[in-house]
This record gives C-alpha cells, sequence and structure tokens, in this order.
C-alpha cells in the first residue's frame, strides 16, 4: 500500500484554508474582552473597516458602566404618566416650542425636504439629549465594542460596532469621542451603525457631525423618512406614522411620549 499521509496532510491544510474564519466569542465579563477584539478585528478587516478604524478598535477598553446601564434600564418599566414626568416632559415642550418659533425656516425646511413635522423632531431632541444640553461621557467605540462582545445583545451591537470603526475610518468620530451609555452619539443619540447609514451633510462643510445640531437633526428626519414615514400622514397611535416613531426606539412608553409630546410641540 502506498504511503498515503501526505495526500492526507494536503487535504486537510486545503480544508483548513477553505473553512471559514470562527466569529468571535462572546463574554459575560472583562476576562474575555481582549481575546474579543483580536478576533473580531478579522471579522471587521472582512466587513470593509480600514487601519484607523482597526485601531480605534485595538485601544478599546472593556466599558463597565456601560454594561451595568444595560443591566439596569429602570425608566422603560414606568407608566406613562411616569416616565414622562422623569424625563421631564412639560420642560421639553416648552423648550421644544421656543426653539420653533426662534427657528422656524429651519424646522420649515427639514419638514420640506423629509415630510416630518417639527414637533417630532424636537421631542426626539429634548428627550435625547435635553436638546444638546448633555450627549453623554463614555467612549462610543468602547462602550459599543463592549456592548458588541457581551452576550447579552451581541447580534444586535455587532453591526454598530462595525458602523463605529467605519466612521473612525471617515473621521466622522475618533476612538477619544464620548456618547452614552450605549454608543450613542450626537444630539439625538445614534447608534453608531444608524449614523453611518443615515447621516446627513446638512451644513455643507463636507463632513457629517452628529455633534453639530444642523447635521444630527436632518439627520434623524432623514433616518425617519427612510423608515416609511409618510408626509402629511398623523403620528400619535393608530396613525400611519406612529410604527416609525417605533423604529427609532423600541419602548412603547417612549414612543408614545415623543408623539404625545410632538403633538403639544405642534400644536
Amino acid at each position: 500500500m502506498r504511503n498515503i499521509r501526505p495526500l492526507l496532510m494536503t487535504l486537510a491544510a486545503t480544508a483548513a484554508l477553505a473553512a471559514p474564519a470562527m466569529a468571535a466569542q462572546c463574554g459575560n465579563n472583562a476576562g474575555g474582552f481582549n481575546a474579543w477584539k483580536a478576533a473580531f478585528a478579522s471579522e471587521a478587516k472582512a466587513a470593509g473597516v480600514g487601519q484607523r478604524g482597526l485601531g480605534a478598535l485595538a485601544t478599546a477598553q472593556y466599558a463597565t458602566g456601560t454594561i451595568k446601564a444595560d443591566r439596569n434600564q429602570k425608566s422603560f418599566k414606568y407608566s406613562l404618566p411616569k416616565f414622562m414626568q422623569v424625563r421631564g416632559a412639560d420642560t421639553i415642550v416648552a423648550q421644544g416650542r421656543k426653539r420653533k418659533a426662534r427657528d422656524a425656516g429651519f424646522y420649515q425646511s427639514l419638514e420640506q425636504r423629509y415630510g416630518v413635522p417639527a414637533g417630532v423632531i424636537l421631542a426626539i431632541h429634548g428627550m435625547e439629549t435635553g436638546f444638546g444640553g448633555f450627549m453623554g461621557k463614555s467612549a462610543v467605540v468602547s462602550a459599543i465594542t463592549t456592548l458588541a462582545y457581551d452576550c447579552r445583545r451581541s447580534a444586535f451591537f455587532v453591526p454598530h460596532a462595525i458602523g463605529a470603526l467605519k466612521l473612525v475610518d471617515q473621521g466622522a468620530i475618533t476612538s477619544a469621542t464620548k456618547g452614552a451609555k450605549h454608543g450613542e452619539l450626537g444630539h439625538t443619540q445614534f447608534l453608531p451603525g444608524n449614523a453611518l447609514k443615515y447621516g446627513v451633510d446638512a451644513n455643507g462643510d463636507g463632513r457629517v457631525d452628529f455633534y453639530n445640531q444642523t447635521d444630527a437633526l436632518a439627520s434623524t428626519a432623514n433616518f425617519l423618512r427612510k423608515k416609511g414615514w409618510k408626509p402629511g400622514q398623523g403620528y400619535q397611535e393608530g396613525q400611519p406614522n406612529f410604527k416609525v416613531i417605533k423604529q427609532w426606539n423600541a419602548a412603547t412608553v417612549y414612543q408614545q411620549a415623543i408623539a404625545i409630546m410632538a403633538a403639544r410641540i405642534d400644536g
């Protein structure tokens, strides 16, 4: 019988080359984060992330504060009246009306282009960051990669982690950019994957900057329109555009609050 060992070795090597790369393994604590980053770098590169993005991934730190916040989300369990009280709905409405009156032309231009009324944009802006008053102090790349690594909702956050790294490539953010605990960024707290896909350079300076109010609000209107917003149609519960508000945030109480506040601002 001829020696088949060389043939077996050749077949094994060929199979190894043809086999898909192992997906980065999720974890539930900081222990495996560095190993995950090393494996995820291959996935990111295959998805089109460049050297700057990969560099940001390499320096990302496990975000303990993000994990703590993700495990302890209480406000979405409130009743609607309690939620609106805690979130300061009356203040948001009052400030929203002032902002709409002060910059009416801008909000009219957004509605003309995207079909989304001022009240909806202002309600989201007020709810998310108090009209830009607080946009977060967590490192966006570290937060979003931590959530992509965490086994709880890894599948949801992996595309947003890729998005964040591509935003670094584009110069829209850096590894030091600060945002919310879940990696949301800018005036209306875009998740990075959505920022990458729906961002608009509304002020014409050649870059999409979610920390610039004009870009951020136009991007928000663009997101809603691309998600199916029907110009001229209602946005309260049971009306055509309410389901589009659901695309912005999955919590029912949040959706209801946005619709109510928007109507009061527009009223």
